[in-house]
């Protein structure tokens, strides 16, 4: 990679105006995230025309084992990617090239022992997913090809954080966008001209995070970033693996968490009937773009925070959160102002009951009003991934969830029925809100007085 490339993405990281540092580094990863809901959808979109629900359903019935590959994903690459930030905001890049190569090690590790582990209990899983007589065996021929290719989607998953943390986030797009198109080519290939039904659609999504993998691969043997992995760190130190695992744990138990919330939310979502069951689940996809929007900038924006902090410049940290906040909560806002309006026009397009349609939008109406608080929460939690200090990060979400949403959820269900379980998540978003930003405010400006003190 020459120098010039590489000045450009310090610069950005280091000296860029914030406002536009954080829409350079966010906006690229909100359209990589938003071609991810289309990959998650592709399979379900494809199965579906053959017009077997027992296939339909086994794609679904399987897609627990997708998210555990990318909770163990996610553990290594945003453990990984935060100390990258940070050792190259300090200026020690050996060490953030040490902890790449971990970052490598570890995925390759952990995807073996994915794929043997489930293929030893292969049959234990697929009945632990509830699939029964009729889902059973299409379930299981699914899951062992998942499991079989797991190195490519947890590869593809981590290797794309490992190139935002130093700065390169259209090289992670673009790993995106080809593992998208590959697996929309090659699924009905698969699927319809070569017979292989669900078998069809598995394979062509390994292949696909195969591809994406590919790309990011390719990017750093071909010279093109900041860092490459090395083999004199093919074996890691105790104190890297410790720094990795420090941040990347809590990230993978707030996923858990947050689907444990999602569960219960459903749960009490099937007392009020099926087409009420049906109607959320259209407003929630609908809010999903939003919600792609804000961990978009999120994530853009740790690598900005965990730059900094390793940089000690603590001023531009406040600088980048400020505009941050502006830009997500406005972005947001428009998202909000465009649902309120035409609420049921967006609900219309996933059904054409008038029953779905009326609790659609009332739900869309209500739940809607997460937005403008959402995204800073989310920053908030992310930029303390970014500077090391995981337990913060997961504080935020142990509050949100158990001391808040989960609790507002049961109470408010119980005491006003349907219309108040749909407002216990904006209600905790609001309050979250508060208590994330003066938590991170107040750790900044700490930090800093103490490294003044230190310069006295």
């Amino acid at each position: 990679m020459s120098n010039h490339d590489s000045d450009k993405r310090i610069y950005t990281l280091s000296s860029e105006k914030p406002s536009k540092a954080v829409v350079k580094m966010g906006v690229p990863l909100i359209a990589g995230m938003l071609i991810m809901v289309l990959y998650n959808l592709v399979d379900t979109y494809f199965i579906g025309l053959t017009k077997d629900d027992y296939q339909l359903a086994a794609v679904g019935l399987a897609y627990p084992v997708m998210m555990v590959m990318i909770a163990i994903a996610n553990m290594v690459g945003t453990g990984a990617s935060s100390l990258i930030a940070r050792c190259l905001g300090a200026g020690d890049k050996e060490k953030a090239r040490h902890t790449l190569t971990a970052g490598f090690v570890l995925t390759v590790i952990y995807s073996v022992l994915v794929a043997t582990l489930g293929l030893l209990f292969l049959s234990a899983i697929v009945k632990g997913l509830g699939a029964k007589d009729n889902t059973f065996a299409y379930t299981e021929q699914y899951v062992r090809i998942l499991l079989i290719g797991s190195i490519f989607t947890m590869g593809n998953y981590s290797f794309g954080q490992f190139l935002r943390s130093e700065g390169s986030v259209t090289y992670s797009i673009v790993g995106m966008i080809v593992g998208t198109v590959v697996n929309i080519i090659l699924d009905p290939l698969l699927i319809f001209t070569f017979g292989l039904q669900i078998r069809g659609a598995a394979i062509a999504t390994v292949i696909g995070n195969g591809a994406g993998m590919a790309v990011s691969l390719l990017f750093y043997m071909r010279g093109k970033t900041l860092l490459t992995p090395s083999r004199k760190y093919i074996v890691p130190k105790k104190q890297i693996l410790g720094e990795i695992y420090w941040v990347g744990i809590p990230a993978s138990l707030e996923t858990l968490l947050s689907s444990a919330a999602y569960i219960i939310n459903n749960n009490l979502a099937v007392g009020y009937g099926e087409l009420t069951v049906a109607a959320m689940g259209i407003a929630q996809k609908l809010l999903s773009l939003g919600n792609y929007i804000y961990q978009g900038f999120a994530a853009g924006t740790q690598p900005l925070m965990g730059y900094n902090y390793g940089a000690g410049n603590y001023p531009r940290m406040k600088a980048i959160l400020r505009s941050g906040v502006m830009i997500v909560t406005g972005t947001e806002l428009c998202l909000m102002l465009i649902y309120g309006a035409f609420a049921p026009f967006f609900i219309g397009w996933f059904s054409e009951s008038e029953e779905v349609i009326r609790i659609g939008a009332r739900v869309l109406r209500n739940i809607m009003f997460i937005l403008p608080f959402v995204g800073t929460v989310s920053m908030c939690r992310m930029s303390f991934q970014a500077m090391g200090k995981p337990i913060y990060a997961f504080c935020i979400t142990l509050v949100r969830q158990l001391i808040f949403y989960i609790p507002l959820l049961l109470i408010l269900d119980k005491l006003f029925g349907f219309g108040g379980m749909i407002k216990a998540q904006p209600i905790t978003e609001a309050v979250m809100i508060t208590v994330s930003l003066l938590l991170l405010y107040r750790f900044i400006t700490t930090k800093e007085r103490e490294d003044v003190s230190k310069d006295r």
